[in-house]
């Protein structure tokens, strides 16, 4: 055994215990709760995730609202930021497209669907909180052994379609300004 534990090769760093710990945490609530209840817990994290994503953006691009050209933009960026390969396939007036080929939780997302919910709350989140509505869609992901994720924000209430969720518009809490 060496000296010093420094010098021997492991593949462990802080993002590789991260990721692997949310996949256990994911992996122990699918199975005592269910995937959907599951679901709901990491959609919970994901909402939180994206006020706090939505509202760091606008306070950096000094506005109170974003355009529906720059959710895209911040949703590609934001996902670029914590390592996945997100890029944008269309945008029209009904609907954000994107494609991805890197999950930010590398290969920890396979087999662990309820993740997925985290994309599809930051994402949802943002856009609804900018744009009044979301209905996000998770056509594809790597999670469920796709190439790829492919993933639609439709930007106006349409038909009940499986495999998506509604998002409303969360109004922000008023500003305190100190005296009253």
């Amino acid at each position: 055994m060496p000296d010093d534990l420094r010098d021997v090769e492991l593949d462990l760093d802080s993002d590789l215990f991260m990721r692997r710990l949310l996949r256990e945490l994911a992996g122990t609530l699918e199975g005592v709760v269910g995937v959907d209840a599951a679901e709901g817990y990491v959609s919970t994290v994901g909402s939180q995730m994206g006020r706090w994503m939505d509202r760091n953006y606008r306070e950096a691009l000094g506005t109170d609202a974003l355009t529906p050209e720059q959710v895209a933009q911040v949703c590609v960026d934001l996902k670029r930021r914590i390592n996945g390969e997100f890029y944008l396939i269309s945008a029209d007036e009904e609907k954000l497209v994107f494609g991805n080929t890197r999950c930010p939780f590398g290969r920890m997302v396979e087999g662990r669907t309820s993740l997925c919910m985290m994309t599809s709350n930051v994402f949802g989140r943002i856009a609804a909180d900018n744009l009044g509505y979301a209905r996000v869609e998770l056509s594809e992901t790597i999670a469920r052994g796709d190439a790829g994720c492919r993933v639609v924000i439709w930007l106006e209430p349409g038909p009940e379609v499986a495999e998506t969720r509604e998002y409303y518009r969360i109004p922000d809490p008023p500003k305190t300004g100190g005296a009253t």
